[in-house]
C-alpha cells in the first residue's frame, strides 16, 4: 500500500488503534502501517469500513442509496428479486461443482491458482488470453478442478491458450463479479475522475492519482477471497503486460478483456449474460 497514496488514511487508523488499545499504552510503537491495518481490520471490521469508506468519499460523489449498498447496509438485488429466486439460483450454483459458478472461497482459489502458476510460466506466447483455448480440453481441465484434482498442467496435455481461456471462464461464471455488486456504483464513479484546468473547470483527462488512491481504498474493504483472488490476478495482469514485445497483449488490451469478467451490473446474472446483452443489435428507432 503506497504511504504517498494513503497516508491519511493510515494515520487515522494508527490513532484509532494506539488510543484505544491498551496493550500500547507506555510502550514504543514501531510504525508500520500493514500491521495497523490489518489489526484493525480484523478486530473491528465495522470501523476499518467506516474510516475507508469515509475516505472514498472525499473523492468521488456517493448519494444516500449508493453510499449505504458500499457500507453493506443494503444489498444489491439479484435479478428477479424473490428469495425463492435467490434460493433456486444457490441450488444451480451448487450442482456446477466446488470451483466454476460458485461462490468465492479460499478452496476455490487454491485451485485457480494452479492456472494462475502455470500462466506465469508462459507469458510471452504470443495473443495470450486473446486466443482462445480447446473446447474440449477446457471442459476436461474444469471437470479435473471442479473435483479438486491437482493437475500437472506442464504434461503437455493442455495448451496455455486452454488455461487462459479457462481462467477467463471461472471469473466470469462467479455468481457475484470478482468487485462485487455493491461496489459496481463506486467504479463507475472512480472513472469519471478527472482533472481540472487552472480555472476549475473539469477536463477530459483522468486524473490518475486520484484514481489510484480510490481503487486502493475500495480494494481494503473487499471481502478476503476476492481481495486474495485480486492480487493474484493483478499481479499476473501485469507481468503478462511487461511482456508485450511478445506477447502482444498491452495493458489496455488486457483491460479491455477482462474488465467485463471481474465486473458486471446487479441487473444480470455474470459477464456471459453482460456479453451476450452487448453484443445484441441495436433496436433503437432513429
Amino acid at each position: 500500500m503506497p504511504l504517498q497514496k494513503l497516508s491519511t488514511f493510515i494515520d487515522a487508523v494508527c490513532r484509532f488503534i494506539t488510543c484505544n488499545d491498551s496493550s500500547f499504552h507506555g510502550q514504543t510503537v514501531i510504525f508500520n502501517p500493514d500491521f495497523f491495518v490489518e489489526k484493525l481490520r480484523h478486530e473491528k471490521p465495522e470501523v476499518f469500513t467506516e474510516l475507508v469508506v469515509s475516505n472514498i468519499t472525499r473523492l468521488i460523489d456517493l448519494p444516500g442509496a449508493e453510499l449505504a449498498q458500499l457500507m453493506g447496509e443494503e444489498d444489491p438485488k439479484l435479478p428477479g428479486g424473490t428469495g425463492f429466486f435467490r434460493s433456486l439460483m444457490s441450488l444451480k450454483r451448487k450442482d456446477k461443482g466446488v470451483v466454476f459458478g460458485s461462490p468465492l472461497t479460499e478452496e476455490g482459489i487454491a485451485q485457480v491458482s494452479q492456472l494462475i502458476e502455470h500462466l506465469h510460466k508462459h507469458l510471452r506466447m504470443e495473443g495470450l488470453f486473446r486466443v482462445p483455448g480447446n473446447s474440449v480440453r477446457q471442459q476436461i481441465l474444469k471437470d479435473a478442478l471442479n473435483s479438486g484434482a491437482d493437475v500437472d498442467l506442464e504434461s503437455g496435455e493442455f495448451h496455455s491458450n486452454d488455461v487462459a481461456s479457462l481462467l477467463k471462464v471461472f471469473l466470469g461464471e462467479l455468481p457475484e463479479p470478482l468487485l462485487t455488486h455493491k461496489h459496481f456504483q463506486a467504479h463507475l464513479k472512480i472513472a469519471d475522475l478527472m482533472q481540472f484546468d487552472d480555472k476549475g473547470n473539469k477536463t477530459r483527462r483522468p486524473d490518475k492519482e486520484r484514481q489510484i488512491e480510490a481503487l486502493q481504498l475500495l480494494f481494503l474493504i473487499l471481502p478476503p477471497p476476492n481481495r486474495n483472488l485480486l492480487k493474484l490476478l493483478l499481479d499476473l495482469l501485469y507481468q503478462t503486460a511487461k511482456k508485450q514485445d511478445k506477447n502482444k497483449m498491452s495493458a489496455h488490451n488486457l483491460a479491455l478483456m477482462f474488465a467485463p469478467h471481474i465486473l458486471w451490473p446487479r441487473h444480470v446474472s455474470n459477464a456471459g449474460q453482460l456479453r451476450a446483452q452487448r453484443s445484441k443489435p441495436c433496436s433503437c428507432s432513429s
